[in-house]
């Protein structure tokens, strides 16, 4: 069955609009613990915007009991202060990701090249502390071969560009949905397992859960969004029997 990891940010995100404590970050993620999710995703950005270095080792110790069914993933670029918060806290999962200046959400996967320089000898160190490393990449032969030449066990194909084709049309997104396919098959036989994310929601999962050797996507806005209006507990039962057919 493909993994659903939860990124939990938006949370956080309402939390800091206001100040103070509400809604908690661990609140929801007990709510994702009790109806059974497999993962939980974070991204502490540099700027601090949703998810602090204390959020993250709050859910760390939350999780801490619940291992190895349902692991903890750190998302972010790999800054300084990032990847010492990943060796502090040791998650299952590390994804690195790149980061324009001024973005809001991530914009693309990572290019081998400049872009990527130095990333091999920080992969390295994070698998050698026991966290499995995942790179973000778009759905390109080059950037897939870089992810196995530079030692990553998985691929996080960004999945945005699918998810604008399904809005499209069907047809769209099938076209799209044939280029993933074929990206995964050539992060299969490469050896490195397959996540997927950005943009994905119960709609265009009905297709994208068909991925070949999909292991497990992150899912945050709309799981978030929809919560807002049917509770976090309902939506996360709707995504969860959405990818049980897959």
């Amino acid at each position: 069955m493909i993994r659903l990891s939860v990124n939990v940010n938006k949370v956080a995100t309402l939390r800091n609009s206001r100040g103070g404590a509400l809604p908690r970050v661990t609140d929801a993620v007990k709510v994702c613990v009790l109806a059974g999710v497999s993962g939980i995703t974070v991204h502490p950005r540099a700027d601090k915007r949703h998810i602090t270095p204390d959020d993250v080792r709050d859910v760390a110790r939350m999780l801490a009991d619940h291992k190895p069914h349902i692991e903890f993933n750190i998302e972010g670029d790999p800054r300084p202060d990032l990847v010492a918060l990943v060796d502090e806290v040791r998650p299952d999962q590390c994804t690195l990701v790149p980061v324009a200046p001024g973005e809001i959400t991530s914009q693309a996967g990572w290019q081998p090249g400049l872009q990527t320089s130095g990333l091999e000898a920080i992969i390295a160190s994070m698998k050698s502390r026991g966290v499995r490393v995942s790179v973000f990449v778009d759905p390109e032969e080059e950037p897939i071969r870089w992810a196995a030449a530079a030692g990553a066990d998985r691929v996080e194909l960004y999945t945005e560009p699918f998810a604008r084709a399904f809005e499209q049309s069907i047809e769209a997104a099938r076209l799209s949905f044939a280029i993933y396919a074929d990206a995964a098959r050539l992060a299969h036989s490469l050896k490195l397992g397959v996540n997927a994310g950005h943009d994905l929601d119960l709609e265009n999962l009905t297709i994208f859960r068909q991925l070949p050797h999909l292991d497990e996507v992150s899912i945050g806005h709309a799981i978030l969004a929809r919560a807002i209006f049917v509770g976090l507990d309902e939506v996360l039962s709707e995504y969860l029997a959405v990818l049980a057919h897959a």
